[in-house]
């Protein structure tokens, strides 16, 4: 296999440092951490304690420290300045299909998505009964919610507010200085949110209330947690005159960790695809479709079993065309 470690051997994703970030800087391996080192410092770092590397602008990386990485099932992301935009991703911690399967199923049936999209309504707003509404009346609610949660704020710091305002992929190129803050600080969010997603096992493009998008998942988990942190953060950096795209970045860092976000993101991912309280499988078991056992044992040459089933084998040949003389045609 490509990966040297089994899944059992890795720390798993709640268990590790959020993120790190890295601009301006060579990132290398020594034994089994990656170094990074710029003109400042050089800072080890044990490649299986973090959840995902972000690589920044002025960054380089070798080939030895991305086999580490990616033997420590260790996410890496290549993002814009700050991390405030996501450009490309490598392969996360998860070694199994099983999630990924489930989500699909679900994304795939307009009864099971509802069900889901009513779900993360509920995990927003919790004192609301969803039971029965369609979609359209979800984002009706929802916007009516989240115009009062800008109001309550606004009155709560003194900032003002008239309405939301963003560029996309753009984090700091529309509205006012809140505005800016907030849509730092949601990049931020949909950074972290993607690394889970992604270390999961999880596609972060099959969303169930948004679509359309490579990151509608990622959009649909960042959702929870807006109402609780950034749009919160985002008034409070501000009423304080900090509104630098850094500043929305290091204050949302500090939260997620004294929320314990991480751990939350994992848990609700799973709930949110496995309501039961199944726990998927994260083996990356080497299997082979089946279309009525589901699967069997990949790795092993079935030939033989194949030719014992004898009558199950049924062949239909049609007899011989008769064959046609050509006409004769005369030039």
């Amino acid at each position: 296999m490509w990966w040297q470690n089994h899944p059992h051997d890795l720390h798993r994703v709640t268990d590790r440092v959020s993120s790190v970030y890295a601009e301006r800087t060579h990132v290398d391996r020594a034994d089994n951490a990656i170094v990074l080192i710029n003109k400042e410092r050089t800072v080890r770092v044990p490649a299986a304690m973090i959840a995902v590397v972000l690589l920044g602008p002025g960054t380089r990386i070798t080939h030895a420290a991305m086999r580490l990485l990616g033997d420590s099932g260790t996410a890496v992301c290549w993002v814009g300045q700050h991390g405030v935009r996501m450009y490309a991703s490598g392969q996360g911690a998860s070694r199994g299909t099983h999630l990924l399967l489930r989500q699909a199923w679900l994304v795939t049936r307009p009864t099971e998505r509802l069900a889901v999209a009513r779900r993360m309504y509920d995990m927003r707003f919790p004192d609301e009964d969803t039971a029965g509404l369609t979609m359209q009346q979800l984002r009706g609610r929802e916007g009516t919610r989240v115009k009062k949660l800008y109001k309550q704020h606004s009155l709560r710091t003194g900032v003002a507010w008239t309405r939301r305002e963003y560029k996309a992929g753009d984090a700091f190129a529309a509205g006012d200085d809140v505005n800016r803050v907030l849509s730092a600080a949601n990049s931020a969010l949909y950074g972290i949110c993607h690394a889970v997603i992604v270390g999961l096992g999880a596609s972060p493009g099959l969303g169930f209330v948004h679509t359309g998008s490579a990151t509608s998942f990622v959009m649909d988990i960042a959702d929870l947690y807006k109402a609780e942190l950034t749009i919160p953060l985002a008034f409070d950096l501000t009423a304080q005159g900090l509104i630098d795209e850094r500043d929305a970045r290091t204050a949302l860092r500090d939260r997620i960790v004294d929320t314990g976000l991480l751990h939350r993101v994992v848990d609700d991912v799973k709930s949110l695809l496995f309501p039961d309280g199944e726990e998927p499988s994260d083996n990356g078991a080497n299997e082979l479709w089946d279309e009525e056992l589901g699967t069997v044992s990949g790795g092993v040459n079935w030939s033989s079993d194949l030719d014992g089933r004898g009558g199950e084998h049924m062949v239909v040949i049609g007899p011989e065309f008769d064959e046609i003389e050509p006409e004769q045609v005369d030039f």
